[in-house]
């Protein structure tokens, strides 16, 4: 049986790929993703067949994991993560089924899992009833979309214990800097998801400062054959650099300088999530424990959806702020709206659905998040296609 699928893969393996069309390409990778499921499906049913009968115990063994470790050359981690998700599957025959149908993927799998065998008994004794509709939501939502779902149906089946996790993680908060023998500094540390947010905003804004001056040097040069390798740093020193930009900035703030506040998006009546949402403008989700303590240096704004989520309202903060209409779809729409893109807001642009060009208003309901590369391909491909059919949905 196995030596079967062994053969069949070699022969994919050699298939060339210059007799294949682009959608052929295509279609054979989505397939080959649905045959991993079923492979993952099969191997959690072995191994859990394999440690039950405590087949590894014959030469010594002391678990299916060390066996495994042993036999497949790999790390023991992975073959103790692959014999703890197995046993899990044996309570959770729905998630075992769409991952045999190739609807879900392993990755899905482990976030279920995770949940299934939490250790805070409110989550794992509510999984079972929850199975079917937290299946559903990987079935059908994007991946991040449907970790973020899970998460917040674990703040609504376990509150409380939502909130210690979250004072665990800022009380895990460290960080290091290193002095290697050549004076060299190495960082290593962790953030709680509010602190880390704030940070990864102020350097990645940075960080776009510098490409756009290394990309306009580059240019002046090369002009408009310009490349990604002829600029002068990569985007690792880049955000190297964007650090030390960021420690000069703030020396150089005057020490009474007014910090600025961080700003909290509530959303309301959000229907992909159940009808809770509470979460940061880049999507992170956060506790309303971690919202209460941020209530005394933060501006606080609400946001209403319609069921179709076209802002219907926002509230106004204390401070004036430019740019309503464009924070509205930013809200909306959180990132680049490509199916396959996940740009965040903050490095879009507002696309017009109609062209302006062509009698479209500048309004909510003809505007969308597009990264730059994507608001040029969509250019494009109306140029050569004709517009995308409007979306009646």
């Amino acid at each position: 049986m196995v030596d079967e699928l062994h053969e069949n893969a070699k022969a994919l393996v050699g298939v060339d790929t210059h007799t294949l069309t682009d959608d052929e390409l295509g279609d054979a990778l989505v397939g080959l993703h649905r045959v991993e499921a079923l492979l993952a499906a099969a191997k959690a049913r072995l191994t859990d067949a394999f440690d039950v009968r405590r087949a590894w115990s014959h030469d010594g063994s002391k678990s299916a994991a060390a066996w495994l470790t042993h036999r497949c050359h790999t790390s023991r981690q992975a073959m103790q993560a692959q014999t703890r998700t197995a046993r899990r599957l044996r309570a959770m025959p729905l998630t075992a089924a769409a991952l045999r149908a190739g609807e879900i993927d392993d990755e899905h799998v482990q976030v279920l899992a995770r949940v299934a065998g939490a250790a805070r008994l409110a989550v794992s004794g509510a999984f079972p009833k929850a199975e079917e509709q937290l299946v559903d939501f990987a079935k059908t939502l994007s991946f991040d979309d449907f970790v973020r779902a899970v998460r917040y149906w674990e703040q609504v089946v376990d509150p409380d214990g939502v909130e210690n996790d979250a004072a665990d993680d800022h009380a895990a908060r460290y960080f290091h800097a290193l002095t290697t023998f050549r004076d060299n500094i190495v960082l290593n540390g962790q953030l709680d998801p509010v602190a880390g947010a704030e940070f990864v905003t102020a350097l990645e804004r940075i960080e776009t400062d510098l490409f756009k001056a290394d990309w306009a040097e580059a240019k002046a040069l090369h002009g408009d054959d310009t490349r990604a390798g002829h600029l002068a740093r990569n985007p690792g020193q880049r955000r190297a650099d964007a650090l030390v930009e960021m420690a000069r900035r703030a020396m150089a703030a005057p020490a009474d300088a007014r910090k600025p506040e961080p700003l909290i998006t509530v959303l309301v009546d959000y229907d992909t999530f159940a009808g809770r949402v509470c979460e940061l403008l880049n999507g992170t989700v956060i506790t309303p424990g971690q919202l209460a303590g941020l209530l005394t240096q933060a501006d606080i704004e609400r946001v209403v959806f319609d069921p179709k989520s076209r802002v219907l309202d926002v509230g106004h903060r204390n401070r004036l702020f430019t740019g309503a209409l464009r924070h509205a779809i930013a809200i909306r729409d959180q990132h680049c709206t490509h199916h396959s893109c996940d740009t965040p807001a903050d490095h879009c642009h507002i696309d017009h659905i109609q062209p302006w060009a062509t009698g479209g208003n500048t309004t909510q309901d003809n505007g969308r998040l597009k990264c730059a590369s994507h608001n040029r391909w969509a250019w494009n491909h109306e140029q050569r296609h004709g517009p995308d059919p409007p979306d009646t949905g």
